[in-house]
């Protein structure tokens, strides 16, 4: 059997540019060597590929994107590819684009009815140095287009709130202020297989060194606990399982998502974010919830790559 041309993208002029690395090594290392020719292509953070970006045509049948944040994750390179008609893993241009911004999608979840926190958006030519939140303290101030929690602070009075929107503009020209919400924090991904979107068991993740889980806490050794299957009820369990099909769905993704949320001290859900291209790297959250239902590394790369080739229809 002839193999399939898998060029991996890792990498990119982003601000998780070293989490997209590990991201695509992971990959590498457990696609299946007997079903598919692998193609590392690595982006550097001025955005140059080591194979030239029309080389792919010729190349590879299809593109598997393991690109975080801005420039992978926000559409801009899945516009590239539906340029050039290079099929790629994951959702559409327009569904990432939608995903990545908080704020438009936090409208979309609110309309069809999922809790989100209440927020304001602030842009950065806008008279923002006298922005007082519309509602009580704390607040939560992160970019509205960038993800792993960079750029994200807890503000527990107004004076805070100037500095984190000074941290804010220096990586994106948006932020959100959101009001904070206390409860536990759950993160559930879905992927699709021949039977259609399928939720994976709900995580929860305790931040062991700050407020919540944010950069370090995800990323560093020892600086936060996850649970495989969140030690909810089974009530809480499936609501959190329809939220994030509903999230999924709602936004048009395809192939995968994780979707992160709240539940309150009143028991109520609230939608944090959706991720369209969830980290891959060793032990990562999406990784914990497959292999809990028997899915390997290898075979969840395989229902990824699978959910692309039909959606292209090849």
């Amino acid at each position: 059997m002839e193999k399939i041309r898998i060029a991996v993208l890792m990498g990119g002029p982003s601000s998780e540019h070293d989490i997209s690395i590990l991201s695509g090594k992971m990959v590498c290392e457990n696609l299946n060597k007997d079903r598919y020719e692998i193609i590392p292509v690595h982006i550097n953070r001025s955005g140059e590929w080591s194979i030239p970006f029309e080389g792919l045509i010729d190349k590879a049948d299809i593109a598997f994107l393991a690109l975080h944040g801005e420039y992978g994750e926000d559409g801009t390179v899945q516009q590239f590819l539906d340029n050039i008609g290079v099929p790629y893993t994951g959702s559409s241009a327009r569904a990432s684009a939608l995903g990545m911004n908080k704020s438009a999608s936090s409208k979309l979840f609110k309309a069809y009815g999922l809790g989100v926190p209440d927020w304001a958006e602030i842009n950065r030519e806008n008279n923002w140095a006298y922005f007082r939140a519309p509602f009580d303290y704390p607040v939560v101030v992160k970019p509205v287009d960038r993800g792993s929690s960079i750029g994200v602070n807890i503000i527990r009075n107004e004076f805070g709130t100037k500095e984190a929107l000074c941290q804010v503009f220096r990586i994106s020209r948006n932020a959100m202020v959101q009001k904070y919400i206390t409860g536990r924090e759950i993160t559930c991904g879905v992927i699709e297989d021949e039977r259609g979107e399928i939720p994976l068991p709900p995580t929860e993740v305790f931040s062991l060194r700050s407020d919540f889980f944010d950069y370090n806490a995800k990323y560093s050794l020892g600086s936060a606990k996850e649970i495989t299957p969140a030690p909810i009820t089974r009530q809480e369990a499936e609501e959190a399982q329809r939220i994030a099909l509903a999230a999924h769905k709602i936004i048009g993704a395809s192939g995968v998502s994780r979707t992160d949320m709240i539940i309150d001290n009143n028991g109520r859900f609230h939608v944090l974010e959706i991720n369209t291209i969830p980290g891959l790297m060793p032990a990562g959250l999406l990784l914990q919830a497959a292999n809990h239902i028997g899915l390997s590394n290898s075979a969840l790369l395989d229902k990824i790559i699978a959910s692309a080739i039909k959606r292209y229809g090849k």
